[in-house]
């Protein structure tokens, strides 16, 4: 077995691999251990997705949506306490359980005070540039390995095609500086769909590919409703743009017409 980013024997590696991180609360799209080597999954972990998931409107997101850690916290946020009292909130959701750290000569002045109102921060833009395109590619190549899990020659081939060396190594070293993401939002964060049975479930991720006319083959990622779209061959985001506009903007992961239900949550 090798590993499907640096091409390295990975037999002996011990960890699985998360497609999108846990803290995305990821509990089902796993990799076996060895598809990716241990030593490309810390990397990932600290070079890749650290940086995604610490950029602020992600620790937000996180945040809002009780998206705990290994230790059961949420990411701590900066708020403001009325009128110029700055905070740190942090989450214990499985505690239910809020802290609020102030400062240590604010205190009095808050205890003081008749009334306090805390205000917490909206959510941010999306970041953009290597830290999102880098983050999508690794998905993009874990995702591709997903389906083709069960079957070990398929892992091989995607570990050969010279054709996705580019992805790879934009997701291991930033090969490319400027490798263009499509960022849009589909639909609020706390948006329901609805299953057969008619139960209301929230979406928190999906991915699929999108092979187009012209033999483009684009990953498309939802995160709480924020569309990721990225050209797997090469960085040119043109062919999606195209697709998007013949197809009246929908999402990839929409469309009866490319496996999706039609059916966007609300």
């Amino acid at each position: 077995m090798r590993c499907l980013f640096c091409k390295k024997p990975s037999s002996d590696s011990k960890s699985v691999e998360h497609v999108i991180p846990e803290s995305l609360g990821n509990k089902s799209h796993i990799l076996p251990k060895g598809i990716v080597c241990d030593r490309c999954n810390n990397y990932f972990s600290r070079k890749v997705e650290k940086p995604f998931l610490e950029s602020p409107a992600v620790r937000e997101l996180r945040f809002y949506q009780d998206l705990e850690n290994k230790r059961g916290r949420t990411p701590s946020i900066g708020g403001l306490i009325m009128p110029d009292v700055p905070a740190t909130i942090t989450r214990y959701p499985r505690h239910n359980f809020t802290s609020v750290e102030l400062p240590v000569d604010a205190i009095g002045r808050i205890l003081r005070a008749k009334e306090g109102k805390l205000l917490l921060p909206m959510m941010g833009e999306p970041p953009t540039g290597p830290t999102v395109s880098r983050f999508v590619a690794k998905v993009a190549l874990e995702a591709m390995a997903l389906r083709l899990v069960a079957y070990p020659e398929g892992i091989a081939y995607l570990c050969d095609e010279t054709q996705l060396d580019d992805l790879r190594d934009h997701a291991r070293i930033g090969r490319i500086d400027n490798w263009p993401v499509s960022i849009r939002k589909l639909y609020s964060s706390n948006a329901k769909a609805f299953e057969s049975d008619g139960k209301a479930v929230q979406i928190v991720h999906e991915f699929d590919i999108l092979v187009t006319d012209q033999s483009e083959w684009f990953f498309v990622l939802a995160i709480f409703g924020v569309e990721f779209a990225l050209n797997v061959g090469g960085p040119d985001i043109s062919g999606y743009e195209r697709w998007l506009a013949a197809n009246n903007g929908i999402s990839l992961l929409y469309t009866s017409k490319y496996g999706g239900t039609d059916a966007m949550p609300r």
